[in-house]
């Protein structure tokens, strides 16, 4: 078994050669040590740097444990994302990078199994990160390592040739370093020139791209240049081109177009001495730092989150920024990275793959078999059912969430495993489309009810759409309205259509009572013969008043106990005898009442800027249960409403509760959400608004 200290020494050295800071090191020994952690747990209470960095590494550990347990192949990817979407300091990437690293140099004493399941899990998840990441560093030991675990043969025969010409590789690569040197000196270019090694699992990759055998390949025999600045990159690349003659296709510039991950260099084959091809990379010197360390590189400028004072440590900083925007990009890109198994170039998969879509703007999600699950941002239980199958989604009933029963409108998070509880036979219900209910966040789900819905007959769909909207519009005190003008906007060749809207989830309820207050609205201005004598408008300051009444100023205004209106609701205002004007919605029986009598005392009127909410009178009938008041008031507090009285009435003999509240809103709109909300209680039968 290997030595867990040595693990831990290794670690170390290796973070300390990637230049991490303090918290790094001492999150990486802890880790590494955790019988610590509960004596310095005062101390880690005072560095949330260090104890952020233990959590990222706790969470990595679960992802891993999945990939060895995991019974669904190909799902390295998702690893990938879920462990990216749950690390949120993302210095943890490079912590887990050199532990596993560590652990592969020890890998030769394990038993074969263990040792091939590390060496799967370092392919799959750690050396593609390496790469993205630009530590080459670490990405071509882990990939070498990797490559002579999993596959021993090759490796070997490969690793055998090239031993059996490195003495002669070598002489040839000395000989043309001084060939080099002199060139360069001689042009007054100051250069590091040095032999740059080829990796095992790199030989073969491109033996396999190729279709060659090894000595066909150009960068065996390789040098590297080291200069000032970037001019004397160009310069020393003229100086090679004038030295040995050049191959066209094999020059590219990645100073001029860095690659993805932000690697940079000037790449050129040349035929060198005895005619035997010689590749040249030629980079600064800060160039080759960002290339062995990649992100590592900022770490001295960033400190954790403390940027330093200098110009150079602000680009630093913007360039480690701009590294890790580009890491959360790369989780929504499917290829594997690099110019890997599958033949294509690193850069090419990028830009041809890589979603707009960030990573913080999807969760990943686990099956019970650790498949991971990718949802919107929001995502519920019942979206997690219906990605996957659109039959477990019709069937569910239920959910356990990390092993608790959940509601279906559950949101989940990412690292979250769900158990999806379903029915032998079932189907979906149309609530789940309503927005107000937020059963679904994914529009791929909405539309799976959808095309069930869609596959009722005509009159089924009719009646379920009438019911749907009729109870919405009685609860806002609607049910008289006519519904022929909202056909017409909607698109819709007749009421009928329109409940078929309704109940296919194409218009919601809401849409349709709100469309209605507008119509009622425009209907209740009055048009330009109307008798009232207008006079030059004093609407009072916006700030001071709620309403504006149009032709009359520094009156009294005050809301119709009757109706009730509340901001979004078509209004008109009624003068008194010695009340002032009373506000009425436009369409109350009393108002109406009231204008055939004395139609000049009617006078048009706006809402203004709300003071602090308007009541309104709603009535609930449901279920005598324990807790249903606790339900009803906890909803009513978290939908940012205030309720100023309550009263309640047992229907004798039903088992059933009659509650009265008056509850002050901000608009229309939050009480039709707030509505739709308390009639999807548990044991709630109806939610409306009263008088």
């Amino acid at each position: 078994m290997p030595d867990p200290v040595k693990v831990l020494v290794d670690t170390l050295d290796i973070l300390t050669a990637l230049s991490a800071d303090g918290d790094v090191l001492a999150a990486a020994l802890l880790f590494g040590m955790p019988a610590l952690q509960p004596v310095l747990k005062p101390l880690l209470d005072r560095q949330p740097g260090i104890a952020g960095l233990l959590d990222g590494q706790n969470a990595a550990a679960q992802v891993w444990a999945l990939h060895a347990e995991r019974a669904v192949p190909g799902s390295s990817e998702g690893l990938r994302r879920l462990l990216l979407s749950i690390v949120h300091d993302m210095r943890v990437v490079p912590i887990l990078l050199a532990r596993q690293l560590a652990r592969m140099r020890v890998a030769a004493s394990l038993p074969v199994g263990e040792r091939r399941l590390l060496a799967q899990l370092t392919r799959d998840i750690h050396a593609p990160l390496a790469n993205r990441l630009g530590i080459w560093q670490l990405k071509w030991e882990l990939e070498d390592l990797a490559f002579r675990h999993l596959e021993p043969d090759t490796y070997r025969q490969l690793a055998q040739q090239l031993d059996e010409k490195r003495a002669g590789r070598e002489r040839y690569i000395e000989s043309v370093k001084s060939t080099l040197r002199a060139a360069l000196a001689e042009h007054g270019i100051e250069a590091e020139i040095s032999g740059r090694p080829k990796h095992i699992y790199s030989i073969w990759r491109k033996m396999q791209k190729k279709q060659v055998s090894m000595e066909e390949l150009y960068d065996l025999r390789a040098l590297r240049v080291a200069v000032a600045d970037v001019a004397a990159c160009y310069a020393a690349l003229g100086v090679v081109h004038a030295t040995w003659l050049p191959i066209p296709s094999e020059f590219d510039d990645y100073i001029a177009r860095p690659k993805p991950n932000d690697y940079r260099s000037l790449h050129t084959a040349v035929i060198g001495p005895e005619g035997r091809t010689l590749e040249v990379q030629i980079r600064t010197h800060e160039m080759h730092a960002q290339a062995e360390l990649g992100v590592a590189a900022h770490w001295r400028y960033k400190e954790g989150g403390r940027e330093g004072k200098g110009n150079e440590n602000r680009g630093a900083s913007k360039a480690f920024d701009r590294k890790i925007a580009w890491m959360r990009q790369l989780l929504e890109q499917s290829g594997e990275g690099g110019r890997g198994q599958g033949g294509r170039d690193e850069g090419e998969a990028l830009a041809g793959e890589l979603d707009a879509q960030l990573a913080e703007e999807r969760i990943y999600t686990l099956t019970p078999k650790g498949e991971v699950i990718d949802l919107p941002r929001g995502g519920t239980v019942l979206d997690f059912a219906y990605h996957v199958h659109t039959m477990v989604g019709h069937r569910t009933r239920g959910a356990k969430v990390n092993g608790r029963i959940v509601p279906l409108d559950h949101a989940l998070r990412s690292g979250d495993r769900v158990e999806i509880l379903t029915a032998k036979t079932g189907e979906p219900r149309r609530d789940w489309l309503l927005t107000s209910n937020a059963f679904l966040a994914s529009g791929r789900a909405r539309d799976k009810v959808r095309a069930w819905f869609h596959k009722l007959d005509r009159a089924r769909n009719v009646q379920a759409g009438r019911e749907v909207l009729e109870r919405e519009l009685k609860r806002l005190g609607l049910n008289n309205a006519d519904l022929a003008p909202m056909a017409r906007k909607f698109h819709a060749e007749n009421i009928d259509e329109l409940y078929i809207q309704v109940a296919l989830g194409d218009v919601g309820p809401s849409q349709i009572g709100r469309a209605l207050h507008e119509e009622l609205r425009a209907a209740s201005e009055p048009p330009p013969s109307s008798p009232v004598r207008r006079v030059p408008r004093r609407a009072p300051a916006p700030s001071k008043s709620k309403f504006t009444v149009q032709g009359v100023g520094n009156l009294l205004v005050q809301l119709a106990r009757c109706c009730q209106p509340v901001p979004g609701e078509a209004i008109a205002g009624y003068l008194t005898r010695g009340r002032g004007v009373t506000v009425h919605r436009a369409d109350c029986p009393a108002l109406l009442r009231l204008a055939g009598t004395s139609p000049q005392r009617v006078l048009p009127v706006e809402w203004g800027v709300a003071g602090g909410g308007y009541e309104v009178d709603v009535q609930l009938r449901g279920l005598d249960r324990k807790g249903l008041l606790k339900d009803i008031t906890t909803l009513i507090a978290q939908e940012d409403a205030n309720v100023t009285d309550i009263q309640s009435d047992n229907v004798r003999g039903s088992g059933q509760v009659l509650l009265r509240l008056r509850l002050k809103v901000a608009d229309y709109g939050q009480l039709s959400t707030l509505l739709g909300k308390l009639e999807a209680l548990p044991g709630v039968e109806e939610a409306r608004r009263s008088g």
